[in-house]
């Protein structure tokens, strides 16, 4: 079975696949802080009796200090096992065209791979409700364009209630309606429906850039834990596949072990 870790900003992530089938996943909180030794044991209880069975592991981290301590674990714990660490000079089959290639996270550039995967002929954007929100343009050719980074709808919802005192914290569930009636309401809507807002005029923006005239079809796709908060008040989303980064890790892997 191969392993598949996501370490994000705000969790990490693991998928085990049978084949091509992703038969378990995972979350865990992302510490910077932890260890080699915790992360190892804390995988090891969350993957239970599969454990045993790994065959292989495909990892990235865009959290620089705990990729430090996952090249340690996968070493100590895993050294003779197949596995390969998304990073630069890694093989993704990816073309770059940014000004900076090497800026590009890891976990766009596997983002990229699973879209095209998905949609091998057809221009795709990739929105990744994450800590931050990050748009992406990929052509029909399977090329990452670039695209645009928003503040994540926790680090907002975070931000306001720091910041106004009359202010806090709500439930994000949608309110009776887009004018609210009280305060609880205020907030669930402009959280919501601003921030389904805000991805469609981006979209849009793209697509009028990927697409001039609108004369070829582009997917676009929602990923990232919090994207079931702005599914339904999305008018650009098209498919949602929360386990977009994992199958690219997966692909990575076939492109660099046997299989």
């Amino acid at each position: 079975m191969l392993l598949t870790i996501d370490v994000g900003n705000t969790n990490i992530v693991l998928g085990l696949y049978s084949g091509r089938e992703l038969v378990g996943d995972w979350r865990m909180r992302t510490d910077a802080r932890i260890t080699a030794d915790e992360l190892a044991l804390t995988m090891r209880g969350l993957l239970g009796p599969h454990a045993d069975a790994i065959t292989g592991i495909s990892a990235l981290s865009t959290v620089p200090a705990v990729l430090r301590e996952l090249r340690v674990m996968l070493s100590r714990y895993y050294a003779e096992l197949p596995k390969i660490v998304i990073e630069p000079g890694v093989r993704t089959g990816v073309p770059l065209l940014v000004d900076n290639p090497k800026e590009v996270g890891a976990d766009r550039l596997v983002n990229t791979l699973a879209a095209h995967h998905l949609h091998p002929r057809t221009a795709c954007v990739v929105v990744d409700f994450g800590t931050s929100t990050n748009v992406d343009a990929i052509s029909a050719k399977g090329e990452f364009l670039g695209g645009a980074f928003a503040p994540g709808i926790e680090i907002s919802v975070d931000a306001l209630a720091a910041r106004a005192a009359a202010l806090r914290k709500v439930e994000l569930v949608p309110p009776r309606s887009v004018i609210g009636k009280n305060t609880v309401e205020c907030l669930q809507s402009g959280i919501l429906y601003g921030f389904a807002g805000q991805v469609d005029g981006l979209v849009k923006r793209i697509e009028r850039e990927l697409s001039p005239g609108g004369t070829e079809p582009v997917a676009v796709i929602a990923t990232g834990g919090l994207a079931p908060l702005v599914l339904e008040e999305s008018e650009t989303i098209t498919e949602h596949v929360p386990d977009l980064t994992l199958l690219g890790l997966r692909l990575v892997y076939e492109r660099n072990h046997r299989v």
